[in-house]
C-alpha cells in the first residue's frame, strides 16, 4: 500500500513541474541561451588577451542587491570578453529575441554598453583573440559619447552579389536612459522582416529589415545608380535666373553716394563742455617707487573718465551726428529675369546597379558566440541576464522575474535619495512633459539637432524645478529649426527700389559651421586694435 501511494504521487510532481514551467515561461526548450552570472564567469567566458584590452572584468553584486553581474571595474579602458556557444544559433527561422540587462551604476557620459553577436569565425580563430575585428551578425545595445546617444542595432549582412559584408544601421534608434538604474534591452526579430526594439519592456522602435526608410544603407540596394562615367556637358546652364542683359543703369543712379551723411539740422546740446577732455589723469595714481625713467620711460598716470562729463551732455569737440543718406542706393545691379537657356539641375543618367539583388528575407548569419567589446570612460557598468530565445513570452517572463524587482527597488531608493537631498520628485505632469520631449527629439527631421535636444532634456530631468524653462527652450529651438528648414538658413535679401527698376543688393549666405565662425571671431578679436571708449557725441 505504501509503495502504491508513492507511485500515485509521481504524476503530481510532474504536474507541478509543468505548471511552474508554464507559469514562468522559462522552459529550457524556449531559452536557447541564458547567462545569469550567478556563478563566476571564469572558465565559461574568455577575456581577450589582445594588448589593447587592459580593462579588468569582475564578478560583482549590483549595488544594493544580492544579484551578481559582469562588471566593468575601471575607467578609461578598453574591454573585451566572449562566450562561445555550444552550438550556433540560427536567427532566420521564426522569431528570435535578443535580450540583456545593463546598469550604469556611475552614469554614462562617454562609452559603450552593447553586445556583439558573433557569426562563426574563420578557421583557426581563438576566443582569447577576440577584438574589434572579430566579425559579428548583430550589434545591439547602448552607446553614448559626444553627439552619439543611441541604442544601436546594427545588422552585418552579406551582399549575395558582391560577397561583401556591409553594416546596416537602424535609422533614428531610441536614446539611452540617462539614469543609474537597471534597464533591460530587447530586440525582437520576426519572420515577416519586422524588428522591434524594447527598453524595459516598452516598445521604442519598430522597423522593417528590407525598408530603405529604416536602415542605412538599405539592405536591398537601389535598382539603379548614377552613371559614374556620365559627365555634365560644358554648355549645360543650371541658372534659373540671370541678370537682364538689356537693363541699363539709370542716369541718376549714384553708386558713390555715401550711406550716411551729417545731420545738418542737428544742434549742439546745451551745456556741452567743449574744453573738457573725456578722460583725465587719475589724481590718486602715483609713480611706483621702483619705476626707472631711463629703463621704463617717462611715467604717465593712468586715465579715468572725466567726472565732469558724467553730469554734462558731453565733452570735447562736438560734431554733428550722422544720419542715413536718402540718396544712397549702393552698387547698381541689373534685375534678374528668367534664363532662356535654363536646363535645370544636371544629374547623371541612371544605370542598372550591378550589385542589386532581390530578397524576401535578410540572410542573417547564425550566432556562434556572444561578445562584449567596448571602450568606456566610466566604470561601474554591469551586464546581467543575457538571453537568446525563440519566444517573446519567455523574454517577458525573464523581465518580470529578473529585471523588474531590481528596478522597482532602485527606483524607490533613488526617490528617497532625491527627497533627502532636497530635490522634488518629478510630478506626474513633469514626467509626462519629459516623456513628450523625448518623443519630440526622436522626430526624424530633427535628427541633426537630436544631440543638443537630448542634452537639454537630460539637464532638465536632473533639475525638475526647471521643467517650464526647459519646455520653453525646447519650443524655441523647435520653431527655430522649423524656420531654418523653411527658409534654408539664409539671411533675408535686401531690396532697394528705384523709379523704373528693382535692384537686389548683394547678400551673404550663412555658410560654414558655428565652430568655424567662432574661430574666425576669435582671430578678429585677437588681431583687432584696442577698442576706443565710445563718446557721447557718437551717440
Amino acid at each position: 500500500m505504501g509503495e502504491g501511494k508513492r507511485v500515485s504521487l509521481l504524476p503530481l510532481y510532474v504536474v507541478f513541474a509543468v505548471i511552474a514551467c508554464a507559469s514562468l515561461q522559462l522552459c529550457a526548450s524556449d531559452s536557447i541561451f541564458y547567462e545569469s552570472f550567478d556563478d563566476d564567469f571564469e572558465g565559461r567566458w574568455v577575456v581577450s588577451e589582445k594588448e589593447d584590452y587592459k580593462g579588468v572584468w569582475k564578478h560583482a553584486k549590483s549595488d544594493g542587491h544580492e544579484d551578481h553581474g559582469l562588471l566593468v571595474s575601471e575607467k578609461a579602458r578598453k574591454y573585451a570578453i566572449v562566450k562561445v556557444l555550444d552550438e550556433a544559433v540560427s536567427l532566420k527561422d521564426g522569431t528570435a529575441v535578443l535580450q540583456f540587462e545593463t546598469r550604469l551604476q556611475n552614469g554614462l557620459e562617454c562609452g559603450g554598453a552593447y553586445l556583439k553577436y558573433l557569426r562563426p569565425q574563420d578557421a583557426g580563430w581563438k576566443s582569447k583573440e577576440f577584438d574589434n575585428e572579430s566579425p559579428y551578425s548583430i550589434m545591439f545595445g547602448p552607446d553614448k559619447c559626444g553627439s552619439t546617444n543611441k541604442v544601436h542595432f546594427i545588422l552585418k549582412h552579406k551582399n549575395p552579389k558582391s560577397g561583401e559584408y556591409i553594416e546596416h544601421h537602424l535609422k533614428y534608434p531610441p536614446s539611452v536612459p540617462s539614469d543609474k538604474l537597471s534597464h533591460v534591452y530587447t530586440a525582437i526579430l520576426k519572420p515577416d522582416n519586422e524588428v522591434r526594439i524594447l527598453i524595459d519592456g516598452e516598445e521604442k522602435k519598430k522597423a522593417n529589415f528590407l525598408s530603405s526608410e529604416d536602415f542605412e544603407p538599405p539592405i536591398i540596394p537601389a535598382k539603379t545608380i548614377p552613371d559614374p562615367d556620365d559627365k555634365k556637358p560644358e554648355d549645360w546652364d543650371e541658372r534659373p535666373k540671370i541678370p537682364d542683359p538689356n537693363a541699363v543703369k539709370p542716369d541718376d543712379w549714384d553708386e558713390d553716394a555715401p550711406m550716411e551723411i551729417e545731420d545738418e539740422e542737428a544742434v549742439k546740446p546745451e551745456g556741452w563742455l567743449d574744453d573738457e577732455p573725456e578722460e583725465i589723469d587719475d589724481p590718486e595714481a602715483s609713480k611706483p617707487e621702483d619705476w626707472d625713467d631711463e629703463e621704463d620711460g617717462e611715467w604717465e598716470a593712468p586715465k579715468i573718465d572725466n567726472p565732469k562729463c558724467e553730469i554734462a551732455p558731453g565733452c570735447g569737440e562736438w560734431k554733428k551726428p550722422l544720419k542715413r543718406n536718402p540718396a544712397y542706393r549702393g552698387k547698381w545691379h541689373a534685375p534678374l529675369i528668367d534664363n532662356p537657356n535654363y536646363k535645370g539641375i544636371w544629374k547623371p543618367q541612371q544605370i542598372p546597379n550591378p550589385d542589386y539583388f532581390e530578397l524576401d528575407h535578410p540572410d542573417i548569419e547564425p550566432v556562434a558566440a556572444i561578445g562584449i567589446e567596448i571602450w568606456t570612460m566610466q566604470d561601474g557598468i554591469l551586464f546581467d541576464n543575457i538571453l537568446i530565445t525563440s519566444d517573446e513570452k519567455t523574454a517577458e517572463s525573464y523581465r518580470e522575474t529578473t529585471w523588474k524587482p531590481k528596478f522597482e527597488v532602485e527606483k524607490e531608493k533613488q526617490k528617497a535619495e532625491d527627497a533627502a537631498a532636497g530635490f522634488d520628485v518629478l510630478s506626474g505632469f513633469q514626467k509626462k512633459v519629459f516623456d513628450l520631449l523625448y518623443k519630440i527629439a526622436d522626430i526624424s527631421f530633427l535628427n541633426a539637432y537630436k544631440p543638443k535636444l537630448l542634452d537639454l532634456i537630460e539637464k532638465g530631468e536632473k533639475q525638475p524645478n526647471l521643467t517650464i524653462g526647459i519646455l520653453v527652450s525646447i519650443v524655441i529651438i523647435f520653431f527655430t529649426i522649423i524656420f531654418k528648414i523653411i527658409f534654408g538658413g539664409k539671411k533675408p535679401v535686401k531690396v532697394t527700389k528705384q523709379t523704373n527698376n528693382t535692384t537686389v543688393a548683394e547678400t551673404s549666405n550663412d555658410q560654414g559651421s558655428s565652430r568655424e565662425k567662432e574661430e574666425e571671431n576669435e582671430k578678429e578679436d585677437t588681431n583687432a586694435p584696442p577698442r576706443k571708449r565710445s563718446t557721447r557725441r557718437e551717440n
